[in-house]
């Protein structure tokens, strides 16, 4: 009898703990990590994060491909990969690290945190006056599930929020935009920008020179969705300057990022090795389960992105 196996594959994931999760969930199931071999024409499910070009050329009879987190872009338009449903993780876990990375960010510049940690390696003692929270401008690009989650949880706590996204969203206490048309204005408003948005066509280097430039002088800039959605060479030519005050960034081109790049000299600068959000397998392995359960009775996965818009 032919086996029902998934295989596993992530550089950073913890396979065991995957392979206990779901056994919990489905003890039919055969968990096979990249490296143990058998059949591959037995996998009918693949729960994947960045695997290298060709990985799935051997599977052939895929039905299911889960996305280890909430970026798909690495999936999408491979020439590997037969048709399939691909799927991203959407668990609580997720969303309350990376909100809790957004607030930290957030609050950092907020706060004035960056020009102490500067005064201290000084050793000078710099009293800088708090702002009321209500006084400071937070912009968080891309309202999707960790975006509205991040954007609420900021106003929550007393930021002046505005959201933008591809189409309208109503979140409590959060001044929604949607539309290219209203981005600009929206860039100039504000004085910290949490970038959240996928990486798709329509997001391919947003932010560019001429956008970056219309925001004010000295602005804060948090990227925890994808490098893409800036172009990076305006972005280190901003922070030069200072027309970009400070960048908080945990997503980069090449990863890990390498030494001989300019972020790394740049003080104005924090750097976060792509950890912003994870996934937890405890809390995630329902969602895993019930889409395996799912596909196996001929209907559609959870959380299924539509292709068209990489999301």
């Amino acid at each position: 009898m032919k086996r029902d196996a998934l295989v596993f594959y992530s550089p950073v994931d913890d396979p065991a703990a995957w392979r206990d999760a779901l056994a919990s969930e489905l003890p039919d199931l055969d968990f096979r990590v990249d490296e143990d071999g058998g059949d591959p024409a037995e996998v009918s499910y693949a729960l994947c994060w960045l695997p290298p070009k060709g990985f799935f050329q051997r599977f052939r009879n895929l039905k299911l491909l889960t996305n280890l987190g909430a970026g798909v872009d690495a999936l999408l338009n491979r020439d590997d990969l037969v048709p399939v449903p691909i799927t991203r993780l959407s668990d609580p876990g997720m969303v309350s690290l990376m909100t809790s990375y957004v607030i930290f960010a957030v609050t950092r510049y907020a706060r004035d945190m960056h020009i102490f940690e500067r005064a201290k390696r000084r050793g000078e003692w710099h009293y800088v006056h708090p702002r009321a929270l209500s006084e400071i401008k937070v912009c968080v690009l891309g309202l999707g599930e960790l975006g509205a989650h991040a954007a609420k949880s900021l106003a929550d706590m007393g930021y002046d929020v505005r959201g933008w996204s591809r189409s309208l969203k109503s979140i409590p206490g959060v001044a929604c935009h949607a539309g290219r048309s209203s981005l600009d204005a929206l860039l100039g408003e504000c004085e910290i920008f949490v970038s959240m948005l996928p990486a798709t066509n329509d997001t391919h280097a947003l932010l560019g020179a001429r956008e970056l430039a219309l925001m004010p002088a000295g602005a804060k800039f948090i990227n925890v969705s994808r490098s893409a959605v800036v172009d990076e060479a305006a972005l280190v030519a901003a922070l030069r300057s200072g027309a970009i005050g400070e960048a908080t960034l945990d997503v980069f081109g090449a990863e890990p990022l390498p030494t001989s790049h300019p972020y790394w000299a740049l003080d104005n600068v924090f750097i976060t090795p792509h950890l912003a959000s994870i996934t937890v397998p405890a809390l995630a392995v329902r969602d895993v389960a019930e889409s395996i359960r799912r596909v196996r009775r001929g209907e559609a996965p959870l959380h299924q992105v539509d292709p068209q818009r990489g999301y």
